[in-house]
């Protein structure tokens, strides 16, 4: 026996009006649709430029390093005159954190323990020192540095100036003499929201 499924002729004709309802008022409201476009839009980040000087006036991405000559292990850091003058410039569009490094490792023929050397950092304004050891600026290089404690922000067009000396622990090394070189101090200034 076979079921037929009968189908009120009411409600077949409210299908069939509400399906013709439904597809009209879709080409209706496609027909009546508005779309605008922006073209060409492009999306630039401000520019973070940290510059270095060693005199104050002359301002560049790399600039020549310093010898610290006549160190004696356990005395005074050198040089004596309060440090080489190094200047930081902001030349970018925002504000940066400046940090502190040494990008590789230095040559050490004479075998100097590097925990054992200080990089002091002194701001110029107002004389604030921070200590490193040269090896802790060594291992922050793969994070980006140490902060420097006395500039927790450089501006924009902001100059900033420090003086850097070095000294060396008594104990740093044994024998009648020693060098390291190929040094490269690293100043990373890092963009801050």
């Amino acid at each position: 026996m076979q079921h037929t499924t009968f189908i009120n002729p009411l409600v077949r004709t409210l299908l069939v009006v509400s399906l013709i309802i439904c597809l009209l008022s879709g080409v209706t409201f496609a027909a009546l649709q508005s779309q605008n476009t922006l073209t060409g839009s492009s999306i630039t980040t401000a520019t973070a430029t940290m510059l270095v000087s060693r005199d104050g006036t002359s301002y560049a991405t790399t600039q020549s390093g310093f010898s610290f000559t006549n160190l004696v292990p356990g005395g005074a850091s050198v040089p004596g005159n309060g440090g080489y003058d190094i200047f930081l410039k902001n030349a970018g569009g925002t504000p940066l954190s400046p940090k502190f490094a040494v990008s590789s490792t230095p040559i050490n023929p004479d075998d100097v323990d590097l925990a054992k050397v200080n990089v002091i950092m002194s701001a110029g304004t107002s004389g604030q020192s921070q200590t490193f050891t040269l090896q802790s600026l060594i291992d922050s290089s793969t994070t980006g540095g140490l902060a420097l404690s006395s500039l927790a922000v450089l501006f924009p067009d902001q100059v900033y100036a420090y003086k850097i000396q070095v000294s060396m622990a008594k104990d740093a090394f044994s024998g009648t003499s020693a060098a390291i070189g190929a040094i490269d101090f690293t100043l990373t200034g890092t963009a801050v929201n």
